[in-house]
């Protein structure tokens, strides 16, 4: 449990005392009280202040606040300050500072301004964890360490010391030059490898180069491929260095450091094995769909098989990097941060406290204003909410989301699909994943997202969107899952490459080709304006006659499977596009193209209703999101209206709402606009 050492959903966020004066702190802290207030990350950017050169060390100001905030009441989410090294480091020790992906050098600015393998950096980083876990180890105040901070929020680096690390990484992971040869295929233009010093970083100066709709183009994918693993691997390790060094002094403190969601440049399912708490930053645009925030929540809470994460940051009023930056209308922080819970968080943190006077994050939302008061809208719903946490105690604490569907989600399968050169630009993993997920959101039907590692034993339905790299493993697992009964989704373009981006010859889809029971012989990229038919063949699977569909269609020929719909356009007219293989006990679908809306919303219902799956309520009101939190047998349901008008729903089960207090009789009530029942169900 996150919150074991303070048994409530933790309320607060980041708090930065030291960009202000000290009269400012305890009118500060009172208000943290006035709010609910009870966790506060400290020292995020501190760095310069706590180390003005290289051998002194000044944490009096961390003390003093670490205090104070112990007095109050107040945990600690304590952070090492190393996501910015300080000025003095970059003049002094210019292997710090990164090299820009046209060769470069940058000089002191920015934040995530460091190269990870700088030796500099890693010694003064992990001396900076150590000074900071040694000195903090016994202070009551201390709930869990927060490492860095947004890692790879910045450009990659491509400096000397990142290509020497390079061709160190490629040793471990192959060998031998002669596997990396084949792995890359070097036998393409002329690029063999005889030496590994030949090896260098792909680049603007080198493999790659910036194409359209800011993607990154590349001529070799296997080195492009193998960068982004090795760079997020660089990040990881300074990651598990200052994890070793804080929990040599404190070995019973949770550590954590702050993800992104569907952040491309580090693979957090690696990440989150050496991570004891999830945690992450949420900040949705205004017009950023309900179900994409939940497939981000879910996509965190898959990391560690279910386990409830911290919601370290979401803004309280507005952001301040977007274009347009609209505020929360009143009562969106309040339901937003309800829908973190609902789909298992444990905790609800801001970014800020209090809002800077100066510098990029001025116009950035605070529950503290530049006013300087406790008298505005956002303290007074900031308020509500943090009394109503008090009020639900530690009820719902270490509840789990129940589910009986799973998207794999693999970050080096989007990799590799979005540096590929071809079929199509218009080709978003995130985007397609995001269908099917959105799909089964408004019908109101739990979802974990998951890794291609993850048992899939109790899933009835598992959907694999554009699973175009099949890793070592993986086709057999899934043979196997099928094998005993479960029902298998996967979509145009998958089974093409191995790890290594080489495609699998002798047909696609490769290695699920026997499972799917289907060849691809040909995939025609259609241009935006085009469109396609998907003609149902097979009424009974339930559907309406026709649907559009575009972008990409396979050509494919069934091997066993049978064919459910067929393309109704081009020369491919009357080909497969919909299929389905009975194999062993279970069923392996294939869709052989990108359907309009509507085709998903209709069939994927319909195929969870055919295998027992049934949403938490029917007929839920467009813009109603439903969701289940079960803890020791009992069930906490979750209704969240999206809607500025109130919604009507037939609850159908009797239990008690916790934040009014009310009985639910389980008839239909009326749920208003912008609101939130958390009802405890009665057996």
């Amino acid at each position: 449990m996150i919150n074991a050492s303070k048994p409530k959903i933790w309320y607060g966020g980041d708090y930065n005392p030291d960009q202000w004066e000290k009269q400012v702190w305890d009118e500060d802290l009172r208000m943290f009280k006035l709010a609910g207030i009870d966790v506060a990350t400290l020292n995020v950017f501190a760095w310069a202040k706590n180390q003005p050169d290289e051998d002194t060390y000044d944490f009096g100001w961390l003390d003093e606040m670490m205090d104070k905030l112990h007095a109050d009441g107040i945990g600690v989410c304590l952070a090492t300050s190393t996501a910015a090294h300080p000025a003095w480091m970059a003049r002094k020790y210019p292997d710090v500072l990164q090299v820009d992906f046209n060769g470069n050098k940058r000089k002191f600015g920015g934040r995530h301004n460091s190269c990870p393998n700088s030796p500099t950096y890693r010694k003064y980083a992990v001396r900076m964890a150590e000074k900071l876990a040694e000195r903090y180890k016994d202070h009551p105040a201390l709930l869990i360490w927060h490492i860095n901070n947004e890692y790879g929020g910045a450009g990659n680096c491509y400096c000397d010391n990142c290509e020497a690390a390079f061709r160190e990484w490629l040793k471990e992971r192959y060998g031998t030059l002669e596997a990396v040869n084949r792995a890359w295929n070097t036998g393409f233009w002329g690029h063999t490898f005889h030496d590994w010093e030949d090896i260098v970083l792909p680049s603007g100066r080198s493999e790659e180069w910036s194409g359209a709709n800011g993607r990154t183009e590349t001529n070799f994918q296997g080195i492009s491929l193998d960068y982004m693993r090795f760079y997020s691997d660089s990040l990881l390790e300074c990651y598990k260095l200052e994890h070793e060094a804080v929990k040599k002094y404190t070995p019973n403190i949770p550590v954590t450091t702050n993800l992104m969601g569907a952040f491309k440049k580090l693979d957090y399912h690696k990440w989150a094995k050496h991570m004891d708490v999830v945690s992450w930053d949420n900040y949705p645009r205004f017009d950023t769909p309900h179900s994409y925030t939940g497939m981000m929540h879910d996509l965190m809470r898959g990391l560690k098989d279910g386990q409830p994460f911290m919601l370290m940051e979401q803004t309280p009023s507005q952001q301040n990097w977007q274009p347009y930056n609209s505020l929360k209308r009143p009562g969106i922080m309040r339901l937003w941060s309800y829908q973190a819970v609902a789909r298992g968080a444990d905790t609800i943190m801001f970014f800020q406290l209090r809002r800077s006077i100066g510098a990029c994050e001025k116009y950035h939302g605070a529950v503290i204003e530049h006013v300087g008061h406790e008298h505005t809208r956002v303290f007074r719903e900031s308020a509500q909410l943090g009394a109503e946490l008090g009020k639900l105690g530690d009820a719902l604490l270490d509840s789990r989301v129940k589910a009986k569907v799973a998207i794999m989600f693999d970050w080096e399968n989007w990799w590799a699909i979005e540096m590929s050169s071809g079929p199509t630009i218009a080709l978003r993993y995130v985007d397609e994943a995001h269908k099917y997920y959105d799909a089964l959101y408004r019908a109101g039907i739990a979802v974990d997202m998951v890794s291609v590692e993850a048992d899939l034993s109790d899933y009835e339905l598992v959907i694999a969107p554009v699973m175009y790299m099949v890793k070592p493993g993986v086709a057999s697992k899934l043979e196997q899952y099928v094998a005993a009964g479960g029902s298998f989704i996967t979509t145009f373009f998958s089974g093409i490459v191995n790890e290594s981006d080489l495609v699998k010859v002798g047909g696609y889809p490769g290695e699920l080709r026997k499972l799917l029971g289907i060849w691809a012989e040909e995939i025609d990229a259609l241009l935006p304006s085009q469109r396609n038919r998907v003609v149902i063949t097979d009424r009974n699977i339930g559907l309406k006659s026709e649907y559009e569909c575009g972008m990409l269609c396979d050509l494919i020929h069934s091997e066993g499977a049978e064919v459910k719909a067929v393309y109704g356009d081009d020369f491919y007219a009357g080909m497969p596009a919909l299929t389905v293989n009975k194999f062993g006990e279970g069923e392996a679908w294939y869709l052989a193209t990108s359907p309009e809306t509507a085709f998903l919303s209709d069939w994927l219902p319909k195929l969870c209703a055919d295998r027992g799956i049934a949403p938490l309520l029917a007929d839920v009101p467009e813009g109603v999101e439903v969701t289940l939190r079960v803890k020791d047998g009992v069930e906490y349901l979750f209704v969240l209206n999206h809607n500025e008008a109130a919604a009507t729903i037939d609850l159908g089960k009797q239990g008690t709402e916790l934040l009014s207090g009310r009985t639910m009789q389980g008839g239909s009530a009326e749920l208003a606009g912008r609101d939130v029942w958390i009802v405890k169900l009665h057996n």
